[in-house]
């Protein structure tokens, strides 16, 4: 069988380029891992999808960790002695090293040289430093920029920042399906300025959803936009007797960039969100790689750590920490194509679909073939591929519709898209050839939808805001 890209789920054309224009809007924002751009974040993100916003105070105890200070900045430079600034928050938000504490002071280049940094390897570019739990400052500046910078020379050096007591702010959209199961899909909001590695997985999971409110859903389905590590950790804390209903999730992130796809495993290894998400890029006919899980890197680390050992994976292209644009201002708009985007989004779409539309059947008539042409499953005449492709599945299906295995066990031996086989199970379902095994009815997204992912919400979307446990 060979893959291709129909079989994909198909997305208008224009929603790559409306991802990349969301992308746009949301660039300039300065967020980090609390504060105003977070907010300013999820209030658009809001304005697509039903989200609900959560504000948990600082101080607030979250596992092993505490819930930090809130953090603004409102300027930062650092001027010569002619009043000129040489380095400039207002140009680029990256210039300051994230969390930066407050500082407004004159040196030499001597004593400024450990606060700053660059990239000597890329001298054009202007790296992305934090020191969010270590009280610190910082600039980050092009190499060109520090070797401009003279040793004879004074320079007045300003962070106009603050810390103090707020609260964390991450955003949960949450859809109900049939069932009370839930596939979590997370991402992170807390980068400024990097479109691939921060705002890629936001985009594309915020159409996901949109697209997921036009589809006839078995799972719930729950979308986390969080800060990173801090975020994950305190939705965990937060929603401990909670996780149990997590049967598949998936952390986004690093979706925009035109290379191959890279998938890493959740803990556990072989969960079925293992299996589905290399089996839909293997039919896509997409180049992937797919990696065992480790200990380092995103959400799924959180996810995956011992104590709840969730089945959730990652879903990169390029991995993070490993293309030179990562955590540097080369990570821009340019950086980020819409039709990389619009394929992350489809694979998304995609193997949702088939997470939700699989299931366990088992054949009724088990002895011999069921006679498919009495009733109306069989070719009169022979030679017809779409046909023949049709009865092929419908042939695996029975075969191998026994009680253990599943349609995506189905489609994997017989190397066929997903879609034929649940199109199959469900005609032959209809001729009562087929009967479930006790599980709740898988839904037939691709047979029973033609879904469009929209410029805007279908319907004005609306949030909530919760301080503590309280929606306010």
């Amino acid at each position: 069988m060979t893959g291709g890209t129909d079989n994909l789920v198909t997305l208008p054309p224009e929603s790559g380029e409306a991802m990349h224009r969301f992308i746009a809007k949301l660039f300039p924002l300065c967020r980090s891992i609390t504060g105003n751009g977070v907010r300013a974040t999820l209030q658009a993100i809001a304005q697509r999808i039903p989200l609900t916003l959560h504000e948990v105070p600082s101080g607030t105890p979250v596992l092993d960790w505490t819930v930090p200070q809130e953090w603004h900045i409102r300027d930062a430079f650092i001027k010569n002695a002619r009043g000129e600034r040489l380095v400039d928050f207002r140009q680029s938000n990256l210039h300051v090293v994230n969390y930066s504490v407050p500082v407004h002071a004159t040196m030499t280049l001597s004593e400024l040289r450990p606060h700053l940094f660059s990239l000597p390897d890329y001298p054009d570019w202007i790296p992305y430093r934090t020191s969010y739990y270590t009280p610190a400052w910082g600039f980050c500046l092009r190499h060109t920029q520090l070797a401009a910078l003279r040793e004879d020379e004074v320079y007045e050096v300003c962070i106009d920042a603050s810390l103090e007591d707020g609260a964390l702010t991450y955003g949960d959209c949450y859809l109900p399906g049939i069932i009370e199961d839930e596939v979590l899909l997370s991402c992170h909001v807390c980068h400024p300025s990097l479109a691939n590695d921060n705002l890629s997985g936001i985009a594309v999971m915020t159409f996901l959803a949109q697209y997921l409110q036009h589809c006839p859903q078995r799972y719930s389905y729950r979308l986390l936009f969080i800060p990173g590590t801090i975020g994950s950790i305190t939705w965990l804390a937060r929603n401990e007797a909670h996780v149990e209903k997590i049967k598949h999730g998936l952390v986004l992130t690093c979706v925009g960039d035109a290379g191959p796809f890279t998938y890493k495993r959740s803990r556990r290894g072989h969960a079925v969100i293992d299996r589905t998400v290399p089996y839909v890029l293997r039919q896509a006919g997409l180049a992937h790689e797919v990696i065992d899980f480790f200990p380092y890197g995103y959400d799924e680390r959180q996810y995956c750590s011992p104590g709840f050992n969730l089945p959730v994976g990652c879903l990169m292209r390029a991995r993070h920490g490993q293309f030179p644009e990562y955590h540097t201002s080369a990570d821009n708009l340019q950086f980020v194509q819409p039709v990389a985007l619009e394929t992350s989004l489809a694979v998304c779409a995609t193997l949702l679909a088939t997470l939700d539309g699989n299931a366990r059947y088992r054949n009724l008539l088990p002895k011999g073939e069921p006679q498919l042409g009495k009733r109306g499953l069989y070719r009169a005449i022979g030679g017809q591929q779409h046909a023949r492709t049709r009865e092929m599945a419908m042939l695996w299906v029975l075969n191998y519709a026994d009680g253990e295995h599943t349609l995506l066990d189905i489609a994997e031996r017989a190397d066929l898209p997903f879609q034929h086989l649940r199109q199959a199970a469900d005609a032959l379902l209809e001729q009562g050839l087929l009967a479930d095994c006790g599980e709740e009815s898988a839904g037939a997204l691709y047979s029973s939808l033609s879904p469009r992912i929209l410029e805007q919400s279908p319907s004005p979307s609306h949030s909530l805001r919760v301080r503590g446990d309280k929606v306010i």
